[in-house]
Order: C-alpha cells, then sequence, then structure tokens
C-alpha cells in the first residue's frame, strides 16, 4: 500500500439509545437504553483516515502515531499484536487506502471468494427478560411475543430469546415455567419456520436444559446458547441426549471468558458454533479462528453486543469465513456515527462495497466528543 505514518490519533465515546428499555438477563440486572460508543480515527500523513471502535488511553495511542502504516498492519495478516487496540480502525483505514470493502480483504487474507453483493443473514438479540415485573405468565409471554413482532416489522426473521429467569430474578420453578411460555408464545407469533435460538447465559444446570429442550421440542429450537458453564462432561452428555431426543438443536458457546478448551471442543464436535465476542477477540483474530473452524466443519456466529457498531463489522467476516451462521444485530441509533449503505430486509442484511466498513461519523459531533471525552494527538 505503501508507506505513511500515522499523523493522527482522535478518540471519543459517542452515546446512543435503543428503541425501547432493554432488561436483565438470567445473571444481570436491567441493561437500560444507552449505549456508548468508544471511537479512535487514525489519520496518515497522505490523509487517509480510518475510525473504529476502541479502547485506549493516551499513552497507548501516543506509541502508535508516528508509526508506518505498513509496520503495524499487513494485508496478508491483518494488524499486528502490539496494536490490535487499533484492530477496527486499522482495518477500515486498509479498505480506504486500496478502495475495497474490508469484506474484501479479509476473503483474501482466508483465500476466499466473495459472492457480491454481500448479503449475511442476521438475528433480533433484542428479547431480554424485560417482564420481571409481571406476575401472570401469560402476560409475561405475550409481552415477549409482541417484541419479536416488533423485530419482525423492522425486517427479522430470526429471534434469539434470553432465558434463565429462575437463576436470579425469580423462584426457580416458576422461572422455567415462564421461559417455556415465552419460548411458546414467541413461535406461535413468528410462525412455525422462522429460527428461534435460545440464551441462558450459563443460568442453567444440564438437567434443566434438558427440561427446556424437551419442553419445547415442538418449538424447533435453532441453538442453544451457554446453558451452563462450559464443561465437556456436560457438553458430551447434552450432544448425546440432544441425538437419542432426535433433536436438533445446535450448541453455541463462548462469549466472555470463555472456557480455553472451547475450541477443542469445537474441534470434536462437542461444540456446534463458537461465540467469542467481535470485539474482545478483535477482526484478526477471528479471521485465524474462523480458518481453523472451517478446517473442522464447525460454524461461528460472533456476539457483540452492546454497541450497534458490531452490528456493521461483524457483517465484513461473512465474507472471509464458511461457517459463519448468524450476524448478532443489536438495534440502536447514536447520533453522529452513520451506516448508509447497510439495510436489514427479510433476515438479511446487505453491506455496502464502499471502501473499509463504510461507516462515517458527523465532524461536528465527533469534535466534541473528543473535547467531552476523549483526547487528540498529531505529530
Amino acid at each position: 500500500m505503501g508507506s505513511s505514518r500515522i499523523v493522527a490519533i482522535e478518540w471519543g465515546t459517542l452515546e446512543g439509545k435503543r428503541p425501547r428499555l432493554v432488561g436483565s438477563n438470567a445473571r444481570l440486572g436491567p441493561h437500560g437504553d444507552t449505549i456508548r460508543l468508544p471511537l479512535a480515527r487514525l489519520t496518515t500523513e497522505d490523509g487517509q483516515s480510518g475510525i473504529g471502535l476502541c479502547i485506549t488511553n493516551e499513552e497507548k495511542a501516543s506509541a502508535l502515531l508516528g508509526r508506518s502504516f505498513d509496520d503495524v498492519f499487513d494485508l496478508k495478516q491483518g494488524t499486528a499484536i502490539p496494536w490490535l487496540a487499533f484492530d477496527y480502525a486499522l482495518w477500515d483505514l486498509a479498505g480506504k487506502r486500496k478502495q475495497k470493502p474490508v469484506y474484501l480483504l479479509a476473503a483474501a487474507v482466508n483465500e476466499m471468494t466473495v459472492e457480491e453483493p454481500l448479503s449475511v443473514p442476521c438475528y433480533d438479540t433484542s428479547l431480554y427478560l424485560d417482564d420481571l415485573n409481571l406476575t401472570n405468565d401469560e402476560e409475561a409471554a405475550h409481552l415477549i411475543a409482541s417484541e419479536a413482532a416488533e423485530g419482525y416489522k423492522l425486517g427479522h426473521r430470526a429471534f434469539k430469546i434470553k432465558i434463565g429467569r429462575g437463576a436470579r430474578h425469580m423462584p426457580l420453578e416458576q422461572g422455567i415455567q415462564r421461559d417455556i411460555a415465552v419460548i411458546h408464545a414467541v413461535r406461535k407469533e413468528i410462525g412455525p419456520d422462522l429460527p428461534i435460538m435460545l440464551d441462558a447465559n450459563n443460568g442453567y444446570n444440564l438437567n434443566i436444559t434438558k427440561r427446556i429442550l424437551r419442553e419445547t421440542a415442538s418449538d424447533r429450537i435453532f441453538w442453544i446458547e451457554e446453558p451452563f458453564h462450559e464443561d465437556a462432561i456436560l457438553y458430551e452428555d447434552l450432544r448425546e441426549w440432544l441425538e437419542a431426543q432426535q433433536l436438533t438443536t445446535f450448541i453455541s458457546d463462548g462469549e466472555g471468558a470463555a472456557d480455553p478448551h472451547l475450541l477443542e471442543w469445537a474441534r470434536i464436535g462437542l461444540v456446534d458454533v463458537v461465540q467469542y465476542d467481535i470485539f474482545s477477540h478483535g477482526f484478526t483474530s477471528w479471521l485465524a479462528t474462523g480458518r481453523e473452524l472451517d478446517r473442522w466443519g464447525a460454524r461461528m456466529a460472533p456476539h457483540h453486543y452492546g454497541t450497534h457498531y458490531g452490528n456493521y463489522v461483524a457483517a465484513h467476516l461473512a465474507g472471509a469465513i464458511r461457517g459463519f451462521v448468524y450476524l448478532e444485530w443489536d438495534e440502536a441509533t447514536t447520533p453522529g456515527l452513520s451506516a448508509p449503505g447497510y439495510k436489514l430486509v427479510e433476515g438479511r442484511v446487505s453491506v455496502p462495497s464502499v471502501p473499509g466498513f463504510g461507516i462515517t461519523v458527523d465532524e461536528a459531533v465527533f469534535t466534541q466528543a473528543i473535547a467531552e471525552s476523549g483526547f487528540a494527538l498529531r505529530l
């Protein structure tokens, strides 16, 4: 790409809103309606800029300032290990410098061919435990089903339901019964064919997991996510039970502080879908992980809940990893952030074929964020 030094680093946090208040999951309290998006903008001396989510500070950023772009980013591998905090801004910058969308650069790293226009299946991730203030299970189930109906109107055709009410927020048996009622209600609302995923956030044990899947067998669950803390013995038991019950439900895991043996369990078939977080794992690392998963015939669906920026950047992995199953869609609006080329229609997200990730910031809003919450460094 030609050597060019990074001559400016700007960092600030934008604040956005979700369409409604988001409730609890099995282990955490209400998530609220506010999101915070820390962004870095890197500019090279030839005038090109890249923007990306970035957790950093002024000291770390100052170490990057003045370095040659070619020293910190390689088109054949991605971001160099010491600079992974700036992974997304560097990929965006690489796309701008090559005048290509990131998904084409990523596909080249993994020696893949992208069918364009790139279209990625996604799921609605917004169905949290928003019903804990209700005492009647029927009313609670109706509420979550109505939220699924809202997602359908937005264009979603797959839905992930948070479960595990009995782990913390309700008495165990009452929580289990309500989980089941909610699953039935959502299935009735969206019809018989659209995928339903379940996410217990480690709020179940093996026996509760089997009960839930047995009592919702007619609802045809696509995957059960984080049913309990990662455990190879329990995974093997659950796998054998699913086969004996003739259930096709996938086992998915990997969000948060996942067990270091998770990839080995994916290799031998105990786990079907790996869900490392798109940001803590990183785009560059996901490309390498995806190559391994493809080699084993395993699947991936990167987690990113917490900032809708992940809706866009995670979609670019779909062009580089054959086993990409679903994109998590975290609906929100952040003033100052724009991703105009991304469209959600009939359960699929179309990805724009513009340089970089196709994400822009409003200059006035970002400048204010830098002044209020960040820093600006220049050579």
